[in-house]
């Protein structure tokens, strides 16, 4: 029993305790060079992001994979939790994984089959498992396509907050509610609110947070956690750019955990 809870897991929590809110930052492989990765790594640490979770929809594996999270290890001491979308997303150089089960999936293989085939693999690489209720939120773009997902609408925050209940009742030490990589916006306010007033564990809202204002409301209603991904893509490598872009939506965060706290 005193294993249930690994060293990501009580590290998060307690920053969320202290701080109110954190800013993760999501590296998907495919997407840049593990080069350009490890120096967006650094500049992470330096605004203030609290840790970085790598993977995406597809591609995220093999070679580009490790190689990933090592040029972030290098040159960050930034903890890495494996964001995965599907079971290859597996590396024995991150610290832990989301353990995901897509919820409102139409699919079994995305509700249990996949966590199936990879348990014992994450077992044996020694992995921190993070029991975690995944939820795809309207537009649900990729990861809603892929993962064959019946989409809360955006109108409908109660369906959200009862599905992350269920999740938490049926055991998840997380929740994420997602919109999808690329949405224009993230998950709506009065959706992060409900789900948290409903729910014990933390919340993270993923997709959608491209600016300071979405990050800002989204801590401010209620989320303990945001993903920042395609934002810091969209600066196409110029880290001087992406520096800027996340030094202001980590900022907003602390802000807003802070307004929180009190």
């Amino acid at each position: 029993m005193t294993k249930h809870f690994g060293q990501f897991y009580k590290r998060m929590v307690d920053d969320i305790s202290e701080l109110g809110g954190l800013t993760f930052l999501v590296i998907d492989p495919p997407n840049q060079s593990p080069e350009i990765a490890g120096r967006t790594a650094k500049l992470a640490e330096e605004v203030g992001v609290n840790a970085i979770a790598v993977g995406g929809s597809v591609g995220a594996q093999g070679e580009l994979l490790d190689g990933t999270i090592l040029q972030i290890k290098e040159n960050s001491s930034l903890p890495v939790v494996l964001f995965p979308g599907n079971i290859a997303t597996i590396s024995k150089h991150a610290d832990a994984i989301y353990f995901m089960s897509m919820l409102n999936s139409l699919d079994p293989y995305y509700i249990s089959g996949a966590q199936t085939v990879s348990s014992m693999p994450i077992k044996r690489l020694g992995l921190e498992p993070i029991p975690t209720s995944y939820i795809i939120v309207e537009p649900g773009r990729a990861v809603g396509w892929v993962g064959r997902a019946k989409i809360i609408p955006r109108e409908l925050p109660y369906l959200a907050a009862a599905t992350a209940l269920a999740g938490e009742f049926m055991g998840a030490h997380t929740c994420i509610l997602e919109a999808g990589g690329g949405a224009p916006s993230p998950a709506p306010i009065e959706m992060v609110k409900m789900v948290k007033d409903t729910i014990n564990i933390p919340l993270i809202v993923a997709g959608g947070v491209r600016n300071e204002k979405y990050a800002y409301d989204t801590i401010r209603a209620g989320a303990d956690v945001i993903h920042v991904g395609t934002a810091i893509e969209e600066t196409s490598s110029d880290l001087k750019a992406a520096k800027s872009k996340l030094t202001k939506i980590t900022s907003a965060v602390k802000k807003a955990g802070k307004e929180k706290l009190k």
